[in-house]
């Protein structure tokens, strides 16, 4: 029996990890995937029963998870990035909100045979975007700075909400219909509220204190505010039922905005744990669907997906945006994204397992109709957002660009050389001259570290992807390496060598992520060098008469390729450890030295 418990939790994790690298392999939202994964193991093949793997640890874990996932994902919500557009965040999370209960709860009432007042928990359950899928579907779609800002403010803070106003309701039913219910009701949301914000901020300022005042070792930093997590969570839910979820996100948005905290470390840390759980959690949910509750719905649950979709999300954005700066293509985005999530999963499942106890037939239909609307707002925008976001032109351009560490000539020669095929290059230096001189030359230049608060705040990353960091000072590299290593990834990282190791009296040792530029026997020293002596950069086009031998033997001694282009237009850096094979169709580009004798221009085949 325990074998096949570990087999069963081992096998979830498997299938997540093949999914989020499946997505990643054809740029779609995973939780696409994540989804029909959860459906196939569960419902179609019953290879795993989740009640019967985790029994009655399935909610509780459930519970902490989303609770760590909306702490993660309020760590990233700074008041700064919605500055002049605050008002919309508070009417899409207030005034929003209730538009959306309201055309829900009308809908699901006309369209399924049920009471008015479980159409109006559905439509409370459903109100809810969350990080679970917001945060995903921004990665892949790449919306302009603010619109994705403005939907994951509302993802995070909307979640907590949502999961009170359920709770509202829920105990509305339960009480019974009546002013002293209805009085009740109210006290108990008043109460949720209010234990929410105080235990959330003073948990927050709490744990910010002692990290500002180092009273923590930085290693036990991740799980301290682990700890914190889960004890304020459980302490929060004891106190108030489901009032842990607003906590939580309370502590989160005020840790992050917080002086003098750092709280990057954590970040990163609860960043890959919020995607081990998130991928867990949408399989282990998915596979608790009943296709035959879905079927005996009928065709009155598309209907309520479709008016959610196309008059509920709208009429919500028309209210929240009105009188704000926001275009109409932004806005026709903003109506577009409203993917649900694991909250309104596990909070109906859990709603209707506890009205089915007390008798209430109807709260049969609470879960598979949840499903129905998770299910098809994911398929439909991990599918067409993107589409919808470059056709609406309030897309951020594939991150193909470089921020480019430096900005001595050499630095300035490549950026040149990259921008002459259309690839967004934006360099970075501490020395004004060197900037200035790169503005001089038509490049985009930053003034100060790039590992700087001040950069954090300012540097217009959108359409960068990749760093190559082409300092004259190894430490200047190295820092700007470990910074953007999560950022861009470390496939993305490429370091110069300031000097070849053995040429150097110590050894500064391979980069601890990323790639060396350009190769192992090529260094800063060495290629500025070759431009002081009148080398330049130049593009080859490799053609079957003109290969890649041809070209070798052509500059034999005198030329080092930096990047190959590939006939679909892909740029690829040339490193120590990667085997390029240029063919016809590629086109290298290389810093040259002239030959002994005069060289033709034209002989490099560089396009006008």
């Amino acid at each position: 029996m325990n074998e096949s418990i570990v087999l069963s939790i081992a096998a979830i994790g498997v299938l997540a990890l093949a999914c989020q690298w499946f997505a990643w392999w054809v740029k779609l939202p995973a939780i696409l995937f994540l989804l029909l994964s959860g459906l196939l193991v569960g419902p179609v093949y019953g290879w795993i029963n989740p009640d019967a793997l985790f029994g009655d640890l399935l909610f509780p874990l459930v519970s902490l998870s989303v609770a760590v996932i909306l702490f993660e994902g309020s760590l990233t919500l700074r008041f700064s990035e919605i500055k002049g557009l605050e008002h919309v965040v508070r009417r899409m999370v207030s005034s929003g909100m209730l538009v959306t209960w309201t055309v829900t709860t009308l809908a699901t009432f006309t369209l399924l045979d049920t009471s008015f007042q479980m159409a109006l928990l559905f439509g409370a359950l459903t109100v809810v975007t969350g990080p679970t899928v917001i945060i995903p579907l921004l990665r892949t779609v790449r919306p302009v700075a603010h619109l994705a800002n403005i939907l994951r403010w509302e993802g995070i803070v909307i979640d907590p909400l949502g999961a009170l106003l359920a709770v509202l309701v829920f105990e509305f039913i339960v009480l019974g219909s009546g002013g002293a219910a209805f009085g009740h009701t109210l006290l108990l949301f008043a109460e949720q509220i209010l234990t929410g914000v105080v235990f959330g901020a003073a948990a927050g300022y709490a744990l910010g204190v002692v990290l500002r005042r180092y009273w923590l070792p930085e290693f036990l930093h991740n799980a301290a505010a682990l700890m914190v997590v889960f004890g304020v969570f459980a302490l929060s839910n004891h106190m108030r039922a489901e009032s842990g979820l607003l906590t939580v996100t309370v502590m989160g948005i005020w840790l992050a905005n917080m002086k003098d905290v750092n709280v990057e470390g954590i970040l990163d840390f609860k960043e890959t744990l919020s995607i081990v759980l998130i991928s867990g959690l949408f399989i282990i949910l998915a596979a608790r669907v009943d296709f035959n509750a879905v079927t005996a719905l009928g065709w009155g649950a598309l209907g309520v997906l479709l008016i959610m979709q196309f008059v509920a999300r709208p009429l919500k954005i028309l209210v929240s945006t009105w009188g704000s700066t926001l275009t109409w293509r932004e806005r026709a985005m903003l109506a577009w994204v409203a993917p649900r999530g694991i909250v309104a999963a596990a909070v109906a499942a859990l709603f209707a397992l506890q009205l089915e106890q007390q008798g209430n037939e109807q709260a049969s239909m609470l879960v598979p109709m949840t499903f129905i609307v998770i299910i098809g707002t994911v398929a439909l925008q991990s599918v067409t957002a993107r589409l919808v976001a470059v056709a609406l032109g309030v897309a951020e351009p594939e991150p193909r660009g470089f921020l480019i560490v430096g900005g001595n000539p050499l630095a300035r020669a490549i950026a040149v050389a990259l921008q002459k095929q259309d690839i967004r290059v934006l360099l970075a230096d501490t020395s004004w001259s060197n900037v200035r001189a790169a503005m001089m030359e038509n490049i985009p230049a930053f003034y100060g570290m790039v590992v700087s608060e001040y950069a954090d705040r300012r540097l217009d990353l959108v359409g960068i992807g990749q760093l190559l960091a082409l300092s004259s000072v190894q430490e200047e590299n190295a820092l700007a390496v470990m910074r953007y290593r999560t950022e861009f990834g470390a496939t993305n990282i490429y370091s110069l060598q300031v000097t070849p190791e053995k040429e150097g009296s110590a050894k500064t040792g391979k980069p601890l992520y990323g790639h060396i530029a350009f190769g192992e026997d090529v260094s800063y020293t060495q290629l500025s060098s070759m431009l002081s002596k009148g080398a330049e950069i130049h593009s080859t086009a490799l053609t079957d008469e003109f290969g890649f031998n041809e070209y070798y033997k052509q500059h034999y001694g005198r030329a080092v390729p930096l990047f190959a282009i590939n006939p679909r237009g892909k740029l690829f850096v040339y490193t120590a450890d990667n085997n390029l094979k240029p063919t016809a169709g590629w086109t290298i580009i290389s810093l040259i030295e002239p030959s002994p004798e005069t060289d033709d221009p034209e002989k490099y085949n560089e396009p006008e």
